[in-house]
Parts: C-alpha cells; sequence; structure tokens
C-alpha cells in the first residue's frame, strides 16, 4: 500500500488559477464534462495580444479552440487528443500555428472531466 503525502486537487488548482475553468462556453457547444484550460494557454492563446485587440477577443479565440477541440474528439478513441489551432497574434502577416493537447481523465471524485493544456503541461 502507498501512502499519499500530498494530492493537489482540480478544485485547487482552478482556486489558484493554475486551471482556467471554461465550462460554461463549452457547455454552449455540447461538452458535457467540465472543461478547463491550464493558465499557459490562456496566456498564449486565449488572451488577445495588444496587437490585435479590438478586432479580436477572449470568448472568440476560446470558442476556436473548443470548436476544434470537439470536431478532433468526435474522430479520435483515446483520451488524449492532440489539435492545431492557428492565431492571429499580429495586425499583419500569417497567423501562428500552434499545438494543444485535450485530456480526458477522472476529476477530483473521478468524473470525467476534460484539460486544454500546452505540449509538456501534463
Amino acid at each position: 500500500m502507498t501512502n499519499v503525502i500530498h494530492c493537489y486537487s482540480r478544485k485547487q488548482a482552478i482556486e489558484d488559477g493554475i486551471l482556467i475553468d471554461v465550462s460554461k462556453l463549452a457547455k454552449e457547444l455540447g461538452f458535457t464534462y467540465p472543461v478547463a484550460v491550464t493558465a499557459g494557454v490562456w496566456e498564449s492563446c486565449i488572451q488577445v495580444p495588444e496587437s490585435v485587440k479590438g478586432w479580436q477577443d477572449e470568448t472568440g479565440r476560446l470558442w476556436d479552440i473548443l470548436n476544434i477541440v470537439r470536431v478532433g474528439a468526435k474522430s479520435e478513441s483515446s483520451n488524449c487528443l492532440r489539435v492545431q489551432v492557428l492565431f492571429q497574434n499580429k495586425p499583419v502577416g500569417p497567423p501562428e500555428k500552434v499545438t494543444l493537447v485535450a485530456h480526458c481523465g477522472p476529476g477530483d471524485k473521478a468524473e470525467p472531466v476534460l484539460t486544454i493544456m500546452l505540449p509538456g503541461e501534463d
């Protein structure tokens, strides 16, 4: 038997800002499980850079991520999905391609939850 020394719950991670709960918008797209993104995803993909503020917003960028994950999940049978999302982070030039990982796993009470993260954040 292994003794647990410390346990960091999903609820604590959300309270600490390590994860951001985006379940409300995800539900509008048809997600049935709670969905969170990491602070890294929020800062690098959802938060709108100053150079494109005014013609993009956080809700739209999050909507794009969730929609791509939703479509990708329909054709994936594993609990881990890699997707690529394009973000326009500069007023001119091509969009930036970002790889994200969506992982479905157990939440604090072993319920299914989805976490969207950058590669290497797992």
